[in-house]
C-alpha cells in the first residue's frame, strides 16, 4: 500500500470516527479533583436549569448529549422550557429525576443511563454526601462534578463555565462567554468607580408574592451581591448571615429602603393563581406590571420611601441561578442610577448574548418597573 493510500485511509477514518475521549482532570467548585473522559458524550443534569449554561456552550443543540435531567425547568421556568420544547421536541422524552435535596433522585436510574458525568449543583452537596452517592457512583465509574451559579454565583460562575468548557471540549467558547460577561459587568463598575455616586438602600424581595409571608431576601451573595456591584447597599446584608434568609416586615419599615426589587417568575405549577410577578421569556409585561403594583399594598411596603417614590421594580428570578446574571446587574444599575446609565441597554446586552451564544431568539419579558411609562 502506497504512502498516499495510507494517508487517504487515515483521513477517511478520521472523518468517519470521532476522536477518542481522553481522561481529563477537573477541579470542581468544591475543590474536588475529578477524572472524566472528555469530551463527554452523555451527561446527566442534576438540575434542569443547568441547561442555561449548557446552552451557552452549544448553540446548535444543547440537549444533544443530555441523557437525563431533573424535572424542575417546566415548573420553575415554564416559558424557557416551552421555547426549548418547540425547538427540540425530543426533550419531552428525556428521562427525568427528582431532586437530590428532597431525596427523590434515583441513582439506579442514573446508573442505567451510563452517563460520562453527572453535573450537580453545589447546594446538593450535603444531601449527596449523606446518601453516599459519590462512593456508589465511583464503584461503577461514573464521575460527579459540582458547579455553582446559585450559592456564590459571583465567585463560582467563571470556574463553573471553565469546568463545562473543558468537559465539553469547548474551552475557547467558555472563555469567549466569560469575557463577554466580564466586559458587560465592567460597563457598570467602570462608571461607578469614576463617578462614585451615593448608594441607595435596596431591599430585594425574593420571590415576592410566592407566599403570604414577608419577606424572603438575600444576604451578601447572589442578588444581594448583584445590588452591591450595581451601586447599591443591600439592606439585608447584615441581617441574613448566608446567601438566603428572611427579613421581617418591621425591619423593612424601620430601614425605609430607597429602592425595592422583587424577583419574579411564572410559578403556576407551584402556587396556582399566586401574587408572584410573572416574568420570563416572552412574558406579558402588562400583566406583570399589574401584579407588581399589587405587591406595593403589602403591609411591609405601604409607607416606605421606595413605594412612595415609585422606585419599585421586578426582575426575572432565574437570574439567581444561571450565568446570565450580568444582565441583571446592568438592569439594577439603571434602576439605582438612571442618570449615570441612560445609555446602557440591558435588553440589547441580553439580545447580543442570545445572538452570539444561545440557541433561542431573544424575547423580552425579564424586567418591569413602576417607573415604566
Amino acid at each position: 500500500m502506497s504512502r498516499a493510500t495510507v494517508l487517504a485511509t487515515g483521513l477517511l477514518l478520521a472523518t468517519v470516527w470521532p476522536a477518542l475521549a481522553d481522561k481529563v482532570t477537573v477541579t470542581d467548585v468544591t475543590g474536588r479533583q475529578v477524572e472524566v473522559e472528555a469530551p463527554v458524550k452523555h451527561v446527566i443534569l442534576g438540575e434542569g436549569r443547568q441547561i442555561y449554561f449548557l446552552a451557552a456552550l452549544d448553540k446548535q443543540n444543547p440537549f444533544e448529549h443530555v441523557v437525563g435531567w431533573r424535572d424542575d425547568l417546566p415548573k420553575a421556568d415554564p416559558e424557557s422550557y416551552q421555547a426549548y420544547l418547540e425547538k427540540y421536541p425530543d426533550i419531552a422524552k428525556l428521562p427525568t429525576f427528582g431532586g437530590m435535596k428532597d431525596g427523590t433522585f434515583d441513582i439506579e436510574q442514573a446508573v442505567s443511563l451510563k452517563p460520562d458525568v453527572i453535573m450537580m449543583n453545589v447546594d446538593a452537596k450535603t444531601a449527596t454526601e449523606e446518601a453516599g452517592f459519590i462512593e456508589k457512583l465511583d464503584k461503577v465509574g461514573i464521575p460527579l462534578v459540582y458547579v455553582d451559579f446559585r450559592e456564590k454565583p459571583m465567585q463560582n460562575t467563571e470556574p463553573s463555565m471553565r469546568i463545562m468548557g473543558k468537559l465539553l471540549g469547548k474551552e475557547q467558547l467558555a472563555e469567549d462567554f466569560i469575557k463577554f460577561r466580564a466586559d458587560s459587568i465592567k460597563r457598570v463598575t467602570d462608571v461607578l468607580d469614576e463617578k462614585k455616586p451615593e448608594k441607595p438602600l435596596v431591599f430585594i424581595d425574593r420571590a415576592g408574592g410566592y407566599s403570604d409571608d414577608c419577606c424572603m431576601s438575600f444576604g451578601d451573595e447572589n442578588f444581594g451581591k448583584m445590588v452591591e456591584i450595581a451601586g447599591g447597599i443591600n439592606m439585608a446584608k447584615d441581617i441574613i448571615p448566608g446567601t438566603f434568609g428572611v427579613v421581617n416586615p418591621e425591619q423593612i419599615i424601620a430601614s425605609n429602603p430607597d429602592q425595592i426589587i422583587v424577583t419574579g417568575g411564572t410559578w403556576e405549577a407551584y402556587v396556582p393563581g399566586g401574587d408572584w410577578v410573572g416574568l420570563g421569556y416572552g412574558a406579558d409585561l402588562i400583566e406583570a406590571r399589574r401584579k407588581l403594583e399589587n405587591l406595593t399594598k403589602r403591609p411591609a411596603f405601604t409607607e416606605v420611601k421606595a413605594v412612595q417614590e415609585g422606585n419599585f421594580h421586578a426582575i426575572w428570578h432565574q437570574f439567581y441561578n444561571n450565568p446570565y446574571q450580568f444582565v441583571a446587574i446592568q438592569e439594577i444599575a439603571k434602576w439605582l442610577h438612571p442618570e449615570l446609565f441612560s445609555d446602557l441597554d440591558p435588553e440589547a446586552t441580553f439580545k447580543e448574548l442570545h445572538e452570539r451564544f444561545l440557541p433561542l431568539d431573544y424575547k423580552p419579558g425579564y424586567f418591569v418597573s413602576l417607573k415604566d411609562k
